[in-house]
């Protein structure tokens, strides 16, 4: 264990149920109460906290956590610097009503000072906002070239923390805050999938619960539906149909997804896509079914967030109908799917193609032709083959199919050394 770490202070923020966000966001207004000026607090420096980084705030900060905690520094894990002691009691014979103004008045400079030239005079608008969705369509374009890298997910949480840090850089309408607060839920959703399509849950668990709070303070519909419709595709990859069933049917129930057919789709093509871990082909039929409906339904001009493309463009669709109908052992149905989805795919859609492709070698071995089969799957890209976490697995997967079905096979042989090549 690392002894570093303020384990109280993390204590305490679990037991209340704070994130390094939202402690971070109870810091500036108690600060700002206190004060008279902003807080600049932000998770970052929550997170210095509880690493153990910064082990002894300054005097602004420490005021500001005894107001929104009700404890001394020191009850909450921080140490005072060598020498120092964590209070000095104030001579019994001064008045408290001048010590507190003389505290309050020193913590007020100490803001001033930490706080950079005239930020609390700066305006932020809806072009701080519309730049921030300009980075999201890049980290959006990046997922669908690469998907699950680190390097996505660390840029897209770097991106959430940007937006959260202007909400203390300056004033802002309700309607510049609200977006700001959907531009970090924005990012933090995507760190979220980046790190479920790398098939690191722990870390997707993390950023899905900041996503959440984010979420719910910008009050966006289609971001909290893309949240849970994340968390369902999350818990389904875990193995965990129960809880993907319930996560997507919160996403189906919003109400955007009863506004927007093309939201619809998607729900019930997630939907799908769980109910075919449990077996049930009736419902998966049904299911597919209702997303289809909705998908003719749907407006193809009306204005969409930019993740949506592929669900309009019905490739999502064809996608998760595949997945359902290989989970179901259903390989003819599957095959199809993977045919059509390779169709509607956009060019720049890559990851996606790659393990599309990976899954159709799944399909037509599944029928037992292992030729084709074998064939198909070394056309997908060495590069996401062996850089991809569920690439890689599917073909993983693959070869083990093969090598059962048939051993002493040339395809079995090729497959073997094209993979020891690779």
């Amino acid at each position: 264990m690392d002894t570093t770490r303020n384990v109280a202070l993390e204590v305490w923020m679990a037991e209340h149920g704070h994130s390094s966000h939202t402690m971070a966001r109870a810091l500036s207004s108690a600060l700002e109460r206190l004060t008279g000026r902003p807080g600049r607090f932000d998770g970052r420096t929550v997170r210095d906290w509880r690493s153990g980084r910064v082990r002894w705030p300054n005097a602004a900060t420490r005021l500001a956590l005894e107001d929104v905690t009700g404890l001394p520094p020191a009850a909450l894990g921080f140490v005072p610097r060598r020498g120092r002691t964590p209070s000095t009691p104030p001579p019994p014979q001064e008045d408290p009503m001048k010590r507190r103004t003389i505290v309050v008045g020193g913590i007020a400079a100490a803001a001033a000072a930490a706080a950079p030239g005239n930020a609390a005079a700066r305006r932020i608008g809806m072009t701080d906002v519309e730049r921030l969705q300009r980075k999201f369509s890049d980290v959006i374009a990046s997922d669908h070239r690469h998907g699950g890298r680190l390097t996505i997910e660390q840029r897209a949480a770097a991106l959430a923390d940007e937006a959260l840090n202007l909400q203390n850089s300056g004033s802002a309408t309700q309607r510049v805050r609200s977006n700001l607060y959907a531009c970090a839920a924005s990012f933090r959703s995507s760190a979220m999938w980046a790190a479920i399509d790398g098939r690191r849950y722990s870390e997707a668990v993390g950023h899905m619960r900041e996503a959440q709070a984010l979420a719910e303070l910008s009050g966006d519909q289609p971001i909290k539906f893309r949240i849970w419709s994340h968390a369902g595709t999350m818990y389904r990859h875990m193995g965990r149909p129960a809880d993907a069933l319930a996560a997507n049917d919160v996403a189906r129930d919003l109400h955007i997804s009863r506004r927007d057919p093309l939201f619809a789709c998607l729900g019930h093509a997630r939907q799908a896509a769980t109910l075919g871990l449990t077996g049930d082909t009736a419902a998966v039929r049904h299911a597919l079914g209702c997303a289809q409906n909705a998908l003719e339904r749907a407006d193809p001009d009306l204005a969409r967030p930019v993740w949506m493309t592929a669900v309009r463009d019905g490739a999502e669709l064809e996608t998760l109908a595949l997945s359902a109908h290989l989970r179901l052992g259903n390989f003819e149905q599957a095959e199809s799917h993977a045919h059509r989805s390779l169709t509607l795919l956009r060019p720049q859609m890559q990851r996606d193609r790659a393990i599309n492709t990976a899954r159709l070698a799944h399909a037509q071995l599944g029928q037992g032709e292992a030729d084709a089969a074998t064939v198909t799957a070394m056309s997908v890209p060495v590069d996401a083959a062996m850089q991809h976490p569920r690439v890689t697995r599917i073909l993983q997967e693959f070869g083990a199919g093969l090598r059962a079905l048939a051993p002493n096979s040339s395809a079995a042989h090729t497959w073997t050394e094209h993979t020891d090549d690779a």
